[in-house]
């Protein structure tokens, strides 16, 4: 009996050190593994533009999109632009659907928890948005009032956070779905980045502004926890793109203001 339940501890151990030598390779060689396969799987948001967005060819483009090709061009490698939402962007990657998320991934100690961070590579900010004609200078004016956001956001995070108690937030699925809300009068104002309220201004100028900004937020590439060889190699490319101007030229295309400092930023 003894000799029977040793024999299944040591079987048990080496099955655990087994799986935990495998996963430790497997992350070691994700590189090679890519670069072998011919192609990548980025998982991307394709309803922030300018950050990602489809075009009039149905096709993912703006900054993520550029970033995207830039790697996938220094891994020798076709890019798979997987579309991703706001909530099953991390379960995607943490799932293997896809290799790296380039998908405006806000750096917050609650997302450090199940992923890592590259090098912040962009910046928003975020604040309250409605109708002109609307009465709302702080938080404080919040309760009583609809305000949309877009689930699992940071605006979402932020909006929970500072809300007082009375403030009805509905949330939504996608950016697109909470804009179509504000136009549409089913909330009164909508928690958005500063990029979509340009979006909004082009749609409907001079219908809405900005009540309040509330919070600003550093992008990063989205990384599997285990996956060390990749987090070393995107960030080896995002220092090299940084230091030969193709990140400032592609930030200044899509966003029309340079590149911020980025010094002091911590990512873990």
């Amino acid at each position: 009996m003894v000799l029977a339940k040793t024999k299944g501890l040591i079987a048990a151990s080496a099955a655990l050190a087994l799986s935990v030598l495998g996963a430790q390779h497997a992350a070691a060689d994700s590189i090679s593994d890519i670069q072998n396969a011919g192609s990548m799987k980025v998982g991307m948001l394709v309803d922030f533009p300018p950050v990602g967005f489809m075009n009039s060819d149905n096709e993912p483009d703006g900054y993520d999109a550029d970033i995207s090709a830039m790697l996938g061009e220094k891994l020798g490698v076709d890019v798979e632009i997987v579309p991703v939402t706001g909530p099953n962007r991390i379960p995607y990657l943490l799932s293997g659907q896809v290799d790296l998320l380039i998908s405006s991934l806000a750096i917050t100690p609650e997302r450090a928890e199940k992923v890592d961070f590259s090098e912040p590579y962009a910046a928003v900010r975020i604040g309250i948005f409605g109708p002109t004609d609307l009465d709302i200078s702080d938080a404080d004016d919040l309760p009583g009032h609809v305000i949309g956001v877009t689930r699992a956001s940071g605006q979402d995070a932020t909006l929970t956070k500072i809300a007082p108690e009375g403030t009805n937030i509905r949330r939504f699925d996608d950016d697109v779905s909470a804009v179509q809300a504000l136009l549409s009068g089913q909330v009164e104002a909508i928690g958005v980045s500063n990029i979509g309220m340009k979006q909004i201004h082009q749609i409907a100028p001079g219908k809405f502004n900005e009540k309040f900004e509330m919070n600003r937020f550093i992008l990063a590439l989205g990384v599997h926890p285990d996956d060390d060889a990749m987090m070393d190699y995107v960030n080896t490319f995002l220092g090299e793109i940084k230091a030969s101007g193709q990140l400032e030229a592609t930030y200044q295309k899509w966003f029309e203001e340079s590149l911020p400092d980025f010094s002091g930023v911590v990512t873990k």
